[in-house]
């Protein structure tokens, strides 16, 4: 699946080190240190479920894209406050 986040530029910089030392790609990198930290949480402290409140509303802003990371980001610099 492909995805857009944000990383710190300096953890990037490690990862891109990690990376190129080993011979693997970014992206095997990044997803192992994300499995690797799963685990840690999942054996350290079992998480109980949250419920998340939801509220009535129209719904999904007509032209929105959930699956366009940077078009979400652009609009929710426009938003008014």
């Amino acid at each position: 699946m492909r995805t857009t986040i944000t990383i710190d530029d300096r953890l990037l910089a490690e990862a891109k080190e990690i990376a190129a030392r080993s011979g693997r790609t970014l992206n095997a990198v990044v997803a192992d240190a994300l499995r690797s930290s799963i685990a840690r949480q999942r054996g350290a402290h079992p998480q109980p479920r949250v419920q998340l409140p939801t509220f009535p509303g129209g719904g999904l802003r007509a032209g929105v894209d959930l699956d366009d990371g940077s078009g979400l980001l652009d609009l929710m610099e426009e938003a008014p406050i």
